[in-house]
């Protein structure tokens, strides 16, 4: 989501960039850095200055360099020190700028290691996506991602193949995002990539800047920047530091013994002196360095939600409070702190005072709202939501429209399968789903069809549904409004009637039956790229006010009478066709369905014979003679905004397999006769889903010829069951999907150690 976020205030925050700034390790000096800088500077060239004049006049008069009065041997501890500090911290805003690296592009890398995949072998740091201020198909990435990218895009290495290579779930989708965008030349703004908000476990990982006790992600520390590891260096200095402690000690003791002036140096002396001032400076200034960058970086865990907040602040300008969080990491839920004022508001709404669903328009803050709603229901249920995303979402977008009183947003992987070849043309199809195998198996479908030429698709009919139940006095009033609607000569005034509803409907087509005097109308009109429910159901009542007039004793039971049918299996559908009624078809080559397929065409068709068609009809099935169309269909429905519940309908299919050509090809279909999209209105409009409508290129109206989008999304829909289907079949055939599901679609989570949570014991 693009949120914008104003200044804060806190040291941990610029005021001028408005975004998080990571403590440095130079805050922790007494003076400003460009002072505690200045003072080294002056120091180091003033006892240089002091310590060569002085030399030369040692090298004049014949005096040994290393016989050292007691202010050459401070000026030479001060030169040590001096150096060594310029060495190591002169240019620490310089290192800093590589190790902080530009404060907004940080922000998104830690928001983005926060929520690294559960892999303890990852090592490498992730490329972003695409830069906030550029869009993603120009997006950019190190050199060796970068390749990777290129390698996806020219097909050298296979999209599904990326978890495998990389070990990295979340770099593989980020790739696999990239090339994508670069494939299709369209952008996926609005559909995340990644959860800001999400409580993800984490687990230790193995790269230097993870930390590996606790298991989540850990800022770059300046022990980064050393040749060894801290504990080897450590341990150099320490070894160091005594053992030349150690032999000074017993130089000078045997020189007090022989009463030898202890500034009077040898060589060997005057080295051991240097090795223990730098490694007393070494250990003074870096040994504790873990323990005192755990105070400068604090527990990240906290520090990743407190900029997970900040960065998520509400896009209003003259906000100058922080918003009070819905619920803390170490405490429950239910008793999360906020302002005076929202308290009393979620005490309202616990009491009943306030009605829940009234929290938008007595706020005017839809976040707020569901911030408030969130509290009250846990305090209400004693049952925490942890686990529930709250931030991140646009909740003016869905208000009255898409859902009501919202807590929260849940989250659903989208995978990508493809290309498809359909019609000519390539589409990677977008899935939401939580099943395993299943995009992967849509893609292998994908890949079988796309080897053998493509596949072909078809619209039969497309036209939206509405009966009404009107009843009458008697079966013979309602017969004879039966036969008026069926005269062709009265089709063309009730359209008229009908078409004024809307500049896209139009109506198609009135059939009706009688069930004693209960008249059911189903009315069939085309609804432009909208799904088009409202649309017809408004032109289905401006009729019925019109049919009053002749038909006075005409009493409307209701706007529907499931002769639609909608959201309901039913044989009505299935016959005449509900929305869009589709049919794709391709010929799968006989080495393809053995290589890609692991099977044999006669094994294919035998199989569709016995379980698509003849077990179907055992089972009675209405629209069921298929294997699994309803997946595809629900999990296209889900990643496009598409209604979830009209899954049932749609998802009726009968998948056809026969051999031709001699019996070495597989002829394949599916007849799909009622698929319920559309590419306005709804679900659509929101980001993520216009995201996925927009990679199919059917994002909203089309233009040039109303309809066109809709119509395009149900091939797409039809051509990846047609895939689907083709890949299920083969697995059965050939034996492996029992072997499939075990592998991928297996969680690892102990279900013993997985209840209901309760805030409160």
């Amino acid at each position: 989501m693009d949120i914008r976020r104003r200044p804060l205030k806190s040291s941990r925050f610029s005021a001028a960039s408005g975004v998080h700034s990571d403590t440095k390790a130079s805050d922790a000096l007494p003076l400003p850095l460009y002072l505690t800088n200045a003072v080294f500077f002056t120091l180091f060239f003033s006892v240089a200055y002091y310590l060569l004049h002085r030399w030369r006049e040692k090298i004049r008069n014949s005096t040994p360099l290393h016989v050292l009065t007691l202010s050459e041997l401070a000026a030479v501890f001060s030169l040590i020190a001096s150096f060594i500090y310029l060495l190591g911290f002169f240019g620490i805003d310089f290192v800093q700028s590589f190790i902080s690296r530009n404060e907004l592009e940080a922000s998104e890398v830690r928001r983005r290691f926060v929520l690294r995949e559960k892999d303890p072998d990852r090592t490498d740091m992730r490329c972003s996506d695409f830069s906030i201020d550029r869009p993603a198909i120009k997006s950019s990435c190190s050199v060796e991602d970068e390749d990777i990218v290129k390698s996806v895009v020219s097909g050298e290495i296979p999209s599904y193949s990326l978890e495998a290579k990389l070990g990295d779930c979340f770099k593989a989708a980020q790739i696999r995002r990239l090339a994508l965008q670069r494939l299709t030349s369209r952008s996926l703004d609005g559909l995340p990539l990644e959860a800001p908000n999400m409580d993800i476990r984490r687990r230790p990982l193995k790269s230097s800047r993870f930390s590996a006790a606790s298991g989540v992600h850990s800022d770059t520390k300046a022990s980064d920047a050393l040749p060894l590891p801290l504990y080897l260096t450590n341990a150099v200095f320490f070894t160091l530091f005594f053992s030349v402690a150690y032999y000074l000690l017993h130089r000078w003791r045997e020189k007090i013994r022989n009463s030898t002036p202890l500034h009077v140096l040898t060589l060997s002396e005057l080295a051991a002196v240097f090795s223990l001032i730098a490694s007393f400076i070494y250990l003074l200034g870096f040994f504790g360095i873990d323990f005192v960058q755990s105070f400068i970086s604090r527990n990240e865990l906290e520090a990743s939600e407190v900029r997970r907040r900040f960065v998520l602040r509400e896009k209003d300008p003259d906000r100058t409070d922080m918003r009070c969080s819905d619920f803390s990491i170490d405490r429950p839920a239910i008793k999360s702190s906020c302002s005076v004022e929202d308290e009393d508001i979620v005490k309202s709404v616990v009491s009943g005072e306030i009605p829940s669903y009234s929290l938008e328009a007595k706020l005017g803050d839809c976040f707020k709202a569901a911030q408030i709603r969130r509290l009250a229901l846990q305090r209400l249920t004693s049952r925490s939501l942890d686990g529930l995303p709250l931030e991140g979402f646009d909740y003016d977008s869905i208000l009255g429209q898409c859902c009501e009183m919202p807590v929260g947003y849940v989250q659903i992987p989208v995978g990508i399968a493809g290309p498809m070849l359909l019609n000519g043309c390539e589409y990677s199809v977008p899935m939401a789903t939580t099943e395993g195998c299943l995009v992967a198996s849509t893609n292998r479908g994908c890949k079988a069809i796309y080897a053998s030429g493509g596949a072909s698709c078809v619209l039969l009919r497309d036209g939206m549904t509405r009966a009404p139940v009107v009843r009458f006095p008697s079966a013979k009033r309602a017969a004879e409004l039966k036969f008026f609607l069926e005269d062709p000569l009265n089709f063309d005034s009730l359209s008229v009637i009908f078409n004024k509803s809307s500049r896209f409907a139009r109506l198609l087509s009135i059939q009706c039956a009688i069930a004693g005097k209960n008249l059911y109308i189903r009315f069939s009109c085309s609804t432009g790229d909208a799904m088009g429910m409202n649309m017809v159901s408004k032109g289905v009542q401006n009729v019925l006010d019109f049919l009053q007039t002749d038909f006075p004793d005409m009493d409307v039971i209701g706007i529907s009478g499931n002769f639609c049918s909608d959201k309901k299996p039913a044989a009505v559908n299935w016959i005449e066709g509900r929305g869009k009624s589709v049919v794709c078809e391709s010929i799968i080559k006989g080495d393809v369905v053995a290589k890609v397929l692991k099977t044999t065409v006669p094994a294919l068709v035998e199989l569709n014979m016995l379980k698509n068609l003849t077990g179907s009809a055992i089972a009675g099935a209405l629209g069921g003679f298929n294997a699994h169309a309803a997946n595809i269909v629900s999990a296209i429905f889900i990643a496009t905004g598409q209604d979830p519940a009209q899954n049932i309908e749609s998802s009726h299919c009968i998948t056809m397999m026969e051999a031709v050509n001699g019996g070495n090809d597989l002829h394949v279909s599916v007849t799909m006769p009622s698929i319920e999209v559309g590419t306005v209105g709804g679900g659509t409009q929101l980001a993520s889903q216009s995201a996925c409508l927009n990679l199919l290129g059917v994002k909203g109206a089309s233009h040039e010829s109303p309809g066109a989008n809709s119509r395009l999304l149900a091939t797409v829909v039809a051509g990846a069951v047609l895939a689907g289907e083709l890949s299920l079949m083969s697995a059965i055939a050939a034996g492996q999907l029992v072997k499939s599901h075990m592998k991928y679609n297996r969680s690892s989570k102990d279900i013993t150690k997985i209840g209901s949570e309760r805030p409160f014991s």
